[in-house]
């Protein structure tokens, strides 16, 4: 069954972005899908893909040089939405290494920094982490707890962050903290071995579980000057790279979302009750109207967004809007789509309920619903409802 595309956005492709979504498409279909359940009922990432990964260019796709593929951001974009509509903690591992550890390196590294680091995470032989969420600070990351203080020519650090994607097996970790004492917020490299660091996995999860989701501790870690992100003071830092990867989870959701509609419709057309497809039915057809009409509508805002951003005209804002919009409705998707497939929709024979139960934590993460809710709402009424 061909991917949903009721609009014909395909024309609106160039030639290069149609063969990177399909060789991607290809990639997750035959190489990883077979992998994804049983990833997901162990609660393991498949590292085995990592270095596919690497190969195929997806790690930091949109960055130029360094050993990164550079693709446009509606390239970037469909490469997302390829990945989840695999799995969210697919996604998620590109997001994280591309749009956050790599891209915080690319945008206030050092030039000795950058080589060192970006090339490896191109092609999947070095893996980073991004530590910004604490377990008591989330949505507010300006009230994190985690400090470094200058003695002599280092740095020292302490405290915890949780919540981190890929953070078990990070080479090495972009690390926020308020420096001490002026309370700047300054991003530090943490490489994995380092005295003092260490990393665990958050066990449990009945969302993602084909993700590694860690938390990082940091006693007294002794960091070298040169470990410093020198680019960038501030939430500036840890934001800009949010807004890079929330522009990916906008395609990504869109993926889920178009893989459970393609599910409940097949299941529509060839489930029989009362002697004929329940596709026939008037409420089937209606969920299936609304999830297409929905699908329809977050290809259309991915697809401005990416051309806004090619165009260096995009403003957070907007990327907020769209991450609201679509990881809203992929999940309202989801849920249709298990609707529709009835006891069904709860068994690993189909992947609806392991992309229903992914999006709940999609809608949560690197900024959840209401917050980006409330950034749009400020930014139309200029007035801050948040503080």
């Amino acid at each position: 069954m061909p991917a949903p595309d009721y609009y014909d956005l395909d024309a609106l492709l160039t030639d290069e972005e149609r063969i990177t979504r399909d060789t991607v498409r290809a990639f997750v279909e035959q190489e990883c899908v077979p992998l994804l359940e049983g990833c997901f009922a162990r609660e393991e990432f498949p590292r085995q893909l990592i270095p596919r990964l690497g190969e195929l260019g997806v790690f930091g796709a949109n960055l130029h040089g360094y050993g990164c593929a550079g693709m446009n951001n509606v390239a970037y974009g469909l490469v997302m939405q390829e990945l989840e509509r695999g799995d969210s903690g697919l996604r998620s591992m590109a997001s994280v290494q591309g749009g956050l550890a790599m891209y915080g390196i690319y945008a206030y590294g050092s030039e000795e920094q950058k080589q060192r680091w970006l090339p490896a995470m191109a092609r999947g032989e070095a893996i980073g982490c991004f530590g910004l969420t604490e377990p008591d600070h989330g949505s507010d990351p300006g009230g994190m707890e985690t400090r470094a203080r200058a003695v002599g020519n280092e740095w020292v650090l302490s405290g915890v962050k949780r919540w981190i994607t890929n953070g078990s097996i990070a080479d090495v970790a972009i690390v926020w903290a308020k420096t001490t004492p002026n309370d700047e917020i300054r991003g530090f490299l943490v490489e994995r071995g380092t005295p003092g660091y260490g990393a665990h996995d958050l066990k449990g999860k009945f969302s993602l579980r084909a993700s590694i989701t860690s938390e990082l501790v940091l006693e007294d870690v002794k960091l070298p000057a040169s470990a410093l992100l020198p680019g960038v003071v501030g939430l500036k830092g840890p934001f800009g790279c949010l807004n890079q990867a929330r522009y990916g989870i906008v395609w990504g959701a869109t993926g889920a979302a178009m893989a459970c509609y393609e599910t409940a419709l097949d299941y529509a057309l060839h489930r029989v009750q009362f002697d004929r497809p329940i596709a026939g039915f008037q409420l089937v057809q209606q969920k299936l109207v609304d999830m297409i009409t929905e699908i329809t509508k977050s290809q259309l805002l991915a697809h401005r967004l990416g051309r806004l951003k090619d165009d260096g005209k995009v403003r957070a804002q907007q990327v907020s809007l769209a991450k609201r919009n679509n990881v809203g409705q992929a999940l309202h998707i989801a849920r249709l789509a298990r609707d529709v497939l009835g006891a069904n929709g709860i068994v690993n024979e189909y992947p609806v309920i392991r992309h229903m139960l992914n999006l709940e934590t999609v809608n949560t993460y690197e900024g959840t619903y209401d917050m980006h809710t409330l950034i749009v709402g400020r930014d139309i009424t200029g007035l801050d409802a948040v503080r």
